[in-house]
């Protein structure tokens, strides 16, 4: 009865071990669903941009963009596709905070082409408040008329 006794207690040994297969399948699936559902949750806020035949700067890192609607509504994207509607008290604040961290940052200004000349020297205020010395206006090219 020993000899039976000690097999059954070889049996009974517990595992130690993970079996990590199934995690990675699952990763798997969620990474392939976030890659493909990243690009479509870009949010946007429509804006008739002014035409002209200005050239584009260059840039070494993304810019501040400051957008104004043809409503007077403010819009701030500080990192590129993420534009989010603010206040004037928190565009100024925002705006400042980033500033004192960084001096050089540009400042890009985009107002709707219907939106009045006054909401937009409204914004270039508030981000003068802020602390910003240099703000660039944005403007679509200009599009021949007969093409």
């Amino acid at each position: 009865m020993s000899v039976l006794s000690a097999r059954r207690q070889r049996k009974r040994k517990l595992k130690s071990e993970i079996n990590v297969v199934p995690y990675i399948d699952v990763m798997l699936v969620l990474l392939i669903i976030f890659m493909i559902t990243a690009p479509l949750l870009n949010v946007a806020t429509e804006i008739n941009l002014p035409q002209s035949k200005a050239r584009s700067l260059q840039q070494k890192q993304d810019p501040v963009v400051v957008s104004v609607d043809a409503q007077g509504n403010y819009f701030l994207a500080v990192t590129a596709g993420k534009n989010e509607s603010v206040t004037a008290a928190d565009l100024r604040a925002r705006v400042g905070g980033i500033v004192a961290q960084n001096k050089d940052v540009q400042v890009l200004v985009g107002g709707d082409a219907t939106a009045s000349y006054q909401t937009i020297t409204d914004a270039i205020d508030l981000l003068k408040e802020a602390g910003v010395d240099k703000v660039s206006l944005i403007s679509a090219p200009k599009q021949d008329p007969a093409r």
